[in-house]
């Protein structure tokens, strides 16, 4: 199945997980630390009524940046993926986060991708695509249950672009 008919057909943990994970994965942009998103992964995995808005606005505080000049592309995008998300961890606003959030991710990708420029698809974004099925796949096919395999899923991801993003910077620091 195609990544926009998995979004299509996700049910509202699986739209939550999935731009969850899509936000985890571009971290280091946002210089996070490896555990800022840990609590809405826990609001998750609680069939209780989670507190999904209160540790979102925790998160929003923790990676509350410059946002706006100096920023490239890539971090601007990080950022709109933090500030988009809904405060109702339901509702039709989940699904447009979640879409967004896979199309950001997938940019992202493309933006720090060294081979982006050859012929076929670029090693970050066909890893990042690959990540996306992987943590709609698990979550429909194992509800909670999918959660932790999908969070080590996006930690995968997380440690990739962590290193592309330090590769880059060493790159810039030589130049200067």
């Amino acid at each position: 199945m195609s990544l926009v008919e998995l979004i299509a057909q996700a049910d509202t943990r699986g739209l939550a997980a999935s731009g969850l994970a899509c936000l985890d994965r571009c971290l280091p942009l946002l210089d996070g630390d490896d555990e800022v998103l840990r609590p809405l992964w826990a609001t998750l995995a609680d069939d209780a009524e989670p507190d999904w808005a209160g540790e979102l606005a925790q998160v929003r505080a923790t990676l509350a940046g410059t946002g706006g000049e100096g920023e490239d592309e890539a971090v601007l995008l990080a950022r709109v993926m933090l500030a988009d998300a809904p405060d109702a961890c339901s509702g039709p606003a989940l699904r447009t986060w979640a879409d967004a959030c896979s199309a950001a991710a997938l940019r992202v990708h493309r933006l720090l991708d060294p081979a982006a420029d050859t012929n076929g698809p670029a090693p970050l974004v066909a890893g990042e695509l690959r990540r996306q099925v992987t943590v709609l796949d698990l979550l429909a096919a194992h509800g909670p249950a999918g959660l932790r395999p999908a969070l080590e899923v996006s930690t995968e991801g997380r440690r990739v672009l962590r290193a592309v993003v330090s590769r880059r910077a060493r790159g810039r620091d030589a130049r200067l």
